[in-house]
């Protein structure tokens, strides 16, 4: 089976993607990867083949036009208005995106898996090949549990009318159907789709992935057969990583310090947000290690008890850690879990506050606190907790252990030769 593997956005968002790449080489597939420009030496370091695209949204990363948005997390009025620039910009950086996915697909493919809301069904008809969409958060299928991560929906709103969230999710998506229909015409040469072409967006019915675990989900949740919930998707240990010899004096000095790092989320003061941190870290009376990730943190002064770094593969760094404090991405969220972490979870935008308010009820994590709305106190009470709450570091455990037992990745493969196989048997009437 050749498999074509379609991602855009930050790591959190690429890094499931290598993961399966590597568990259907595994199986005895190929896959190519065609994800964003920014992700292509992670890619390389996990020796994935990766079609580097243009990096899209995460491209416009600093833009002055959309520089409020992390402070809003696009809530409120401005919030809105915010919205609508993005949205813009989105639809604007588009085309690029879809016509380096066009030039990965040239290369063939059995089956081509993507994210939602990339043009996977139209390079999948253009190849003759089934798509399967992947959600790696579950703002797709509506239901009646929880509104869909990410739309903006009023925390009042009745919990009834939490179907229609997910129509919100779906007329953001509109604006790029321009550009895969531009897509459609110009370069693949495929006609207007008709009535009964595959929908751009899933409904249940047809095959989907949606790569995190069932046990962060509320109870009511009642997914249509086509839904496979497998389990987050974690590439192999990196057995090859050795901490530094700085990092491992720092682990080994102490106490298992408290981790902190918001990956992907930039702050207008990187320097005032390390002085928040370290801050934070010794109100709580605990050791700590910073990751600086895109620019949101700037190491501003020498801390017995700090340590700054770059980056460190969650999986072999979390199980050495305290707690685990972080923004709400899917990826880090599951990284926590399965390394038996409780969590302070900080969330900015999009599906964060999902993750933040789930891993709370689920009994891993503290109460939310909003990133826009972080103070060393409230933060430095929260990492106390964390650290000292003996129910929840044997919840975390418990929830760990059966987050560990989920099929992820593998589950995944097997849903996709099942897939493949039934698109090739003599029998399918399409």
């Amino acid at each position: 089976m050749r498999a074509l593997l379609l991602t855009q956005g930050t790591r959190g968002d690429v890094q499931p993607f290598l993961a399966l790449a590597l568990a259907l080489e595994a199986a005895g597939h190929t896959a190519l990867v065609a994800g964003p420009s920014h992700c292509a030496p992670l890619a390389a370091a996990h020796g994935v083949d990766y079609h580097p695209t243009d990096d899209g949204i995460t491209g416009l990363t600093g833009d002055p036009e959309l520089a409020g948005v992390m402070d809003t997390g696009l809530r409120g009025v401005r919030g809105a208005a915010q919205t609508v620039r993005l949205l813009r910009r989105i639809k604007d950086a588009t085309g690029q995106v879809y016509e380096d996915i066009a030039d990965a697909a040239e290369s063939g493919a059995d089956i081509v898996v993507h994210t939602v809301g990339l043009p996977g069904q139209h390079i999948a008809e253009y190849l003759g090949a089934r798509a399967v969409p992947v959600g790696l958060q579950p703002s797709w299928i509506p239901t009646r549990a929880f509104p869909a991560p990410g739309a903006p929906w009023p925390s009042w709103m009745p919990g009834a009318l939490n179907g229609l969230s997910y129509r919100l999710v779906a007329l953001a998506l509109r604006g790029q159907r321009g550009a895969a229909l531009r897509l459609r015409r110009e370069r693949l040469g495929l006609g207007r789709p008709g009535r009964h072409s595959p929908p751009d967006l899933p409904d249940g019915r047809g095959p989907l992935l949606q790569a995190f675990s069932r046990h962060l989900l509320p109870d009511g949740v009642d997914y249509p057969s086509g839904v496979r919930t497998t389990g987050f998707w974690f590439p192999p240990p990196n057995e090859a990583w050795t901490p530094s010899p700085e990092l491992e004096a720092f682990l080994g000095a102490g106490e298992a310090p408290v981790f902190i790092g918001f990956s992907s989320a930039p702050t207008r003061d990187p320097a005032g947000s390390w002085r928040l941190l370290t801050g934070a870290a010794r109100r709580a009376g605990v050791r700590a290690v910073i990751a600086t990730g895109w620019g949101g943190v700037a190491p501003e002064g020498a801390h017995e008890d700090v340590l700054a770094l770059d980056q460190a593969p969650h999986e072999r760094l979390f199980p050495r850690c305290a707690a685990v404090v972080h923004h709400g991405g899917a990826g880090t969220t599951g990284a926590a879990l399965a390394g038996d972490r409780p969590q302070v979870i900080c969330p900015f935008w999009g599906d964060q506050p999902f993750w933040a308010q789930r891993a709370h009820a689920t009994g891993v994590a503290t109460p939310p606190l909003r990133g826009q709305d972080l103070t060393e106190e409230s933060l430095a009470a929260a990492i106390g907790r964390a650290v000292s709450d003996q129910g929840m570091a044997a919840t975390a455990e418990r929830i760990g252990a059966r987050v560990r037992e989920e099929e992820g990745v593998l589950g995944a493969v097997r849903f996709l030769e099942e897939t493949a196989a039934e698109s090739a048997s003599p029998h399918n009437d399409g």
